[in-house]
C-alpha cells in the first residue's frame, strides 16, 4: 500500500469510528475516501468529521436530492525527493 493509501486508510478508520460507512479507492496518483453522511449527524460528530478530513489534501461534500450526502477526501501520493525523479536523459 502506498503512503497515500496508508493515510487514506487512517482517515477512513476515523470516519468509521464516527459511524460513517466508508469506501477507499487507491489510484495511481492519489487515494480517495468516500463516506455516506446521514441527515441526522450531530453537530459534535460534524466537528469530528471535519477534523478528520482536514488531514487530506482535498475534501468536499456532494449533496443531491437523489443520492443523499457523500463526503469525499483525496490524499495525493508524495513525489520522490531523491533518485532519478527527472527520468532518463534529465539534465541537471
Amino acid at each position: 500500500m502506498s503512503a497515500s493509501g496508508v493515510s487514506a486508510a487512517a482517515i477512513a478508520a476515523r470516519l468509521s469510528a464516527v459511524g460513517l460507512p466508508t469506501r477507499v479507492e487507491e489510484r495511481t496518483r492519489f487515494t480517495t475516501v468516500e463516506a455516506e453522511v446521514p441527515e441526522t449527524l450531530s453537530a459534535k460528530s460534524w466537528r469530528e468529521v471535519l477534523d478528520v478530513v482536514a488531514e487530506a489534501d482535498r475534501f468536499g461534500l456532494l449533496a443531491t436530492s437523489l443520492n443523499g450526502r457523500t463526503l469525499w477526501a483525496v490524499v495525493r501520493n508524495t513525489v520522490p525527493t531523491t533518485g532519478d525523479v527527472g527520468g532518463p536523459g534529465y539534465q541537471r
